[in-house]
Parts: C-alpha cells; sequence; structure tokens
C-alpha cells in the first residue's frame, strides 16, 4: 500500500504517466500530476483521481526547462509538504534515421528525456537527503539496453538515463533513497498508435509473449518499486518488453 505518500509523476496526463497515477493512487497515494500543454487533459485525470478518495494536484511544466522544473518542486513541496517518490516518465520521440535526422530534433529528444529527468532529480536531491528517504523511478526504454534504427537521439536519451539511473542510486544509496528504470518495449499508447499495421505486426512476432503490452503493465512494476517491498532494490534496470531482448 501508498496510503499517505506523495508522487510525483511527471509526463502523467496520458498513456503510461496516467496508468501510474491511477495505480498508485489506488494505493492510497496523493497524486501531483505534471506535463506541458495539456491542461484539458491533466484536469481530466485530476477528477478521475480524485474519484479514488485521494488528493491530486496538477503542474503545466516543461520539465526540459531547468528554472521551470525548480519552480514546480517548490510548488509541489508547499502544496504537499513532501514527496515520496518520484516518477520521471515525460518524453518524446522524433523518429528518423541518422542521415536524415535534424540537430533539433536530437536535442529537442535529449533536452525531454534525458536532461529532464535530470532536472527534476537535482531539484529533489536535497529534499530526499534531508528526509532519508524516497524513491525514483525513471522510465527508460528496450531502445535504451540495445539502441534502435531509426532511433538514435530517443536511444541515446534512454540509454543516458540508465547510466543517470544507476550513477543517482550509487549517489542517494547512503541517504536511504532508492532509485530505478523501468525499460519498457512495444507499449500500446499514443506514441506507437503511429505504427502501421504491417510494421506492428512484424514487431510484435518478434515478441515472446507474441503481444505488446499495455500501460498497466507498466504501471504495475511501478507501484511495486514504490512500495515498502521494494526497499533493497537500487540501481536496477527492469524490462517490461515481453521478452523481446531475451531472444
Amino acid at each position: 500500500m501508498l496510503k499517505s505518500k506523495v508522487i510525483l509523476i511527471t509526463g502523467g496526463s496520458r498513456g503510461i504517466g496516467k496508468a501510474i497515477a491511477v495505480a498508485m493512487a489506488k494505493q492510497g497515494a496523493d497524486i501531483a500530476l505534471n506535463d506541458f500543454g495539456q491542461s484539458e487533459e491533466l484536469s481530466k485525470v485530476k477528477k478521475e483521481l480524485e474519484k479514488l478518495d485521494i488528493r491530486c494536484e496538477t503542474y503545466n511544466c516543461d520539465v526540459s526547462d531547468f528554472t521551470a522544473t525548480k519552480t514546480m518542486v517548490d510548488s509541489v513541496l508547499k502544496d504537499f509538504g513532501r514527496v515520496d517518490v518520484l516518477v520521471n516518465n515525460a518524453g518524446i520521440e522524433l523518429h528518423n534515421s541518422l542521415m536524415r535526422m535534424s540537430e533539433e530534433s536530437f536535442d529537442k529528444v535529449i533536452a525531454v528525456n534525458l536532461k529532464g529527468c535530470w532536472n527534476m532529480i537535482k531539484h529533489l536531491f536535497l529534499h530526499f537527503s534531508k528526509q532519508r528517504s524516497g524513491t525514483i523511478i525513471n522510465i527508460a526504454s528496450v531502445c535504451g539496453v540495445s539502441g534502435w534504427p531509426g532511433q538514435t537521439n530517443y536511444s541515446a536519451s534512454k540509454g543516458g538515463l540508465i547510466a543517470l539511473t544507476q550513477s543517482t542510486a550509487k549517489e542517494l544509496a547512503q541517504r536511504g533513497v532508492t532509485c530505478n528504470a523501468i525499460a519498457p518495449g512495444l507499449i500500446d499508447t499514443f506514441m506507437t498508435e503511429k505504427l502501421n499495421g504491417e510494421v506492428r505486426e512484424q514487431f510484435v512476432a518478434k515478441i515472446p509473449l507474441k503481444r505488446a503490452g499495455t500501460p498497466d503493465d507498466v504501471a504495475h512494476v511501478a507501484v511495486f518499486l514504490a512500495g515498502d517491498g521494494a526497499s533493497y532494490i537500487t540501481g536496477e534496470v527492469i524490462r517490461v518488453d515481453g521478452g523481446l531482448l531475451c531472444v
């Protein structure tokens, strides 16, 4: 159970972020929900979560903006008094071959997916240290474990996030704080809707479980990592990929 814990989730208006918010709210956690430029969606999720008899506040912020994330973290701490779990879920994809990829596309993906996570950890580092407790969950990707063609920017950002996870775990361990990553494979979200039928079928055929994952598949792992049962796990990367990288 996560009752009385305060969970800060970035990119929480839809997909995996929303599923994590709902799953943790069902465990009794209060939710600080972030996204950028998704005010209407955030409001809808807030209403949905409040029906679960928990507190939810929303924060519209670009996680790649260092100053803006500091302001958001300060607001969350003022509103809730503490943060127990940080879920770094916000991310974007701008696919293209390396030859055709623009510098802007590379920089933007790195800024959101990698620097955005660093920003959030940086601004909560002192809070977690003083609190002598805390849990950080970074949503990486199998693309960060094993590079993927057409995704040099995305793979680099998620591979960097895995390294950031392991370094952070070592720095914060002595303060009673854990930091782990979840590496999803093909998950049915708005980000994978662009796959046409044939490409999707070819991808699924490579997955030993022969199906795409759901946001809930990822959320269940996040709930475990946020709970007391995972208190001795840190610096780990848990793949939720149906066995994709086992073959």
